[in-house]
């Protein structure tokens, strides 16, 4: 019998596989484990040949939020990030179906000009953004932390790809019942597209939630902290108390966290649903 064919061989495939993979995990989740575990741990607690705490407080956690004042940093963080995901879902639902369905010269040269953005970094962007950010009077505002990245080049080909899966003859029956193009956009593409938004709601607002580098470029106002720049500050004022700061990463890490767990299927299906399509 050939080896492929015997079923001990699959069984120990697999179970390489699944020891490849918990490896992995836990190379990932390691950080994770050690951030948890010194948050905490008491000031000046003794630790386990293991680094884990003979008695465990959670006040780290409360003194964090307290003197690091993250109230108001999360709620613009929430909202710049909510304002940025829905405005790229916008952008790249219209320009993604334009480019997937609309016939149009020099739709392929725009396609590139689209992916062309993905290879280039945002700072080297940041003094031509900037320089338009102070001829419009926006900084130090919410648009600063809005507008720069209201429109992203991946959302667009997110959608794109995922809009070519979806059978073309569906819109044509809704065209022939007198539908326009948003109405089949609005009414039969997005909803088929729920895992595909999602992926992109995921993408956009983690990435505006751990971004630093806007709120460091274009804001002053402390009214204006996000929590990226909350914890760089809490950083530079505790950096002795590794307690204090590891509980402050970790009331930082929740929400993102949460809000993967809870959306961790339809982004699978929507990466899985986004193959390269022409």
């Amino acid at each position: 019998m050939h080896k492929l064919s015997d079923p001990s061989y699959f069984r120990w495939w697999q179970i390489l596989n699944w020891l490849l993979l918990l490896i992995g995990a836990g190379l990932i989740m390691a950080p994770l484990v050690v951030v948890f575990i010194t948050s905490i741990t008491p000031v000046g607690a003794t630790a386990t040949g293991f680094g884990i705490p003979t008695h465990i407080t959670f006040a780290n956690y409360q003194a964090a939020w307290q003197q690091g004042n993250f109230i108001l940093a999360f709620a613009n963080s929430t909202l710049v990030a909510l304002a940025v995901t829905a405005a790229q879902i916008f952008t790249s639902a219209l320009a993604g179906y334009a480019l997937a369905r609309l016939k149009f010269r020099g739709r392929e040269a725009l396609l590139l000009l689209v992916l062309a953005t993905l290879v280039i970094p945002f700072q080297l962007l940041v003094i031509p953004i900037f320089l338009i950010l102070k001829w419009g009077h926006l900084l130090d505002t919410y648009s600063s932390l809005i507008l720069p990245t209201a429109a992203s080049g991946f959302g667009i080909f997110l959608l794109r790809q995922f809009f070519l899966a979806i059978p073309i003859e569906l819109e044509q029956a809704a065209m022939l019942d007198g539908a326009t193009r948003l109405q089949v956009l609005w009414r039969i593409i997005l909803p088929l597209s729920r895992s595909a938004l999602v992926t992109l709601f995921l993408f956009a607002f983690i990435g505006e939630w751990n971004d630093l580098f806007k709120p460091l470029i274009f804001t002053t106002r402390p009214e204006l902290r996000t929590v990226q720049l909350a914890l760089a500050e809490f950083q530079e004022q505790f950096t002795n108390s590794w307690q204090l700061l590891m509980a402050a990463v970790g009331i930082a890490t929740v929400p993102i966290v949460v809000l993967f767990l809870v959306g961790q299927k339809q982004f699978i299906q929507g990466v899985a649903g986004t193959g390269v399509k022409e």
